[in-house]
């Protein structure tokens, strides 16, 4: 990749929350994303995952960040920044 190439691409910073799901015909409760916010900053999407994730309805929160080529519509694997509470493993993303 050039440097042509790295400077076209894109940041996202999110903050992604979860919520739990009832269990179901398997007898196991789980995890549903409940909000997902985007910010210009490492430390807006750090924050608002510390917020979120003292709210009484949120299992947990993600903030993370990705890249994407806008040529090309491809985003990266996510890096996260911060992970509170009941979250996904990282297998599933």
């Amino acid at each position: 990749m050039t440097d042509a190439d790295r400077s076209s691409e894109k940041i996202h910073y999110i903050c992604q929350t979860y919520v739990g799901t009832k269990a179901g015909t398997n007898g196991q409760a789980g995890l549903k994303i409940g909000k997902q916010f985007e910010y210009s900053t490492a430390s807006e999407a750090i924050s608002r995952a510390e917020r979120e994730a003292l709210s009484e309805d949120c299992a947990g929160a993600d903030a993370y960040m990705i890249t994407e080529d806008p040529a090309s519509g491809e985003v990266g694997d996510p890096s996260f920044l911060v992970r509170l509470g009941n979250v996904p493993e990282l297998a599933d993303f």
